[in-house]
């Protein structure tokens, strides 16, 4: 049976705190969005206790969590919330949010001017900057490398960025690109690692997995969701206010729509919008307006399946192309398709409960 571990470290400098006994333990990792940790810190006498209020500082521990020695995730504790029972038994429940969560919490106080300059060096930028300023290094790596795609970009001070936002809105335009903050431990040293991660998309994994059902794949879902499905589409920018003599009107994208109903193919016309209110360049904006229309054409489709940990499925698999096959009532023909894991949810072995991961796939 696996062995998980929660190593809680001081957040700045990563020196070991405590490894605390958990329950319930709980993690999930994303591309795309933050990954999140819970647990529960049972108390049952004083010593406990008193080790947990000595290393569990919200905003200032770092999480990691080990499974048999290799590092599965990390990121920061930011709420802990004591129980108490009738009884009088204490537990503290905790929560961590991915390395990526502290970019939420850094906001750019200063104008910063791309010209011309490659996607992922602006990301890169971004991140020394904000590691740059005192207080702020919470030692993320990344590699080198090139996107091939240059981008124009002035971020004004005066719109109170967060950096996370702006490396999202960055990968979200035509042509952009995915991103996550990974965890690993340095096999040559031990030194535990958070590393930058992009690509177009994120790819990893030589060699393809083939999941069948009945077999590994315990159980699926199949969300379809066409409530945020358009065929139209607009986007709004930033509001020109230069001229104060004039309307303040907001920067407008072309309209995005159907030539006609056999355009269409049966489909009614739904039409969708976003916002981009820093944007200040048309082209740009008309690139968002694109790429968010070829993101809505379709039923929004994420499929789960829940499968034993056989030893082939480990958080370096997000990005990694699966062969799902499935054959029951519903897929009466058989169902054979190729998708790529981009979430990962962990449920580690406690009593009456084997260990499996939930894993969140798209059509590859």
């Amino acid at each position: 049976m696996a062995t998980y571990r929660v190593l809680l470290c001081d957040l700045m400098s990563d020196q070991l705190l405590d490894v605390l006994p958990i329950e319930q333990l709980a993690l999930d990792d994303w591309i795309g969005k933050t990954g999140s940790m819970s647990a529960t810190v049972p108390l049952p006498n004083a010593a406990i206790a008193a080790r947990t209020r000595a290393c569990v500082i919200p905003g200032r521990t770092a999480v990691w969590v080990e499974r048999d020695r290799d590092i599965w995730w990390g990121g920061i504790l930011w709420t802990v919330e004591i129980a108490s029972t009738e009884r009088g038994m204490l537990s503290l429940h905790i929560q961590a949010g991915g390395w990526d969560s502290y970019l939420d919490h850094r906001i750019l106080w200063e104008t910063k001017i791309y010209k011309q300059v490659d996607q992922y060096d602006i990301v890169r930028d971004l991140i020394d900057h904000a590691q740059g300023i005192p207080g702020g290094n919470l030692r993320i790596t990344y590699q080198e490398g090139k996107s091939q795609i240059l981008r124009d970009h002035i971020y004004s001070k005066f719109d109170l960025h967060k950096y996370r936002d702006l490396i999202t809105q960055l990968g979200s335009v035509e042509g952009g690109f995915e991103w996550r903050i990974t965890s690993y431990r340095k096999p040559d040293s031990g030194e535990r690692v958070k590393e930058l991660q992009m690509g177009a998309p994120i790819r990893t994994g030589k060699s393809e997995i083939v999941l069948d059902h009945p077999g590994p794949v315990l159980s699926y879902s199949w969300p379809i969701d066409a409530t945020a499905m358009a065929n139209a589409w607009r986007c709004r920018g930033a509001t020109d206010n230069a001229n104060a003599a004039a309307d303040s009107v907001p920067l407008m994208s072309a309209l995005l729509e159907p030539s006609s109903e056999e355009s269409l193919a049966g489909w009614p016309r739904l039409d969708g919008s976003s916002d981009y209110t820093t944007v200040e360049r048309l082209v740009t904006l008309d690139a968002h307006a694109r790429a968010d229309l070829a993101q809505a054409r379709t039923p929004r489709t994420i499929p789960q399946v829940t499968v034993y940990m056989d030893g082939r499925i480990t958080p370096a698999l997000l990005g990694a192309t699966i062969r799902l096959r499935i054959r029951d009532l519903w897929w009466a023909e058989g169902l054979t398709q190729r998708y790529r894991i981009i979430g990962l949810a962990i449920s580690p072995p406690e009593r009456g409960h084997a260990e499996t991961a939930k894993l969140f796939l798209e059509a590859d």
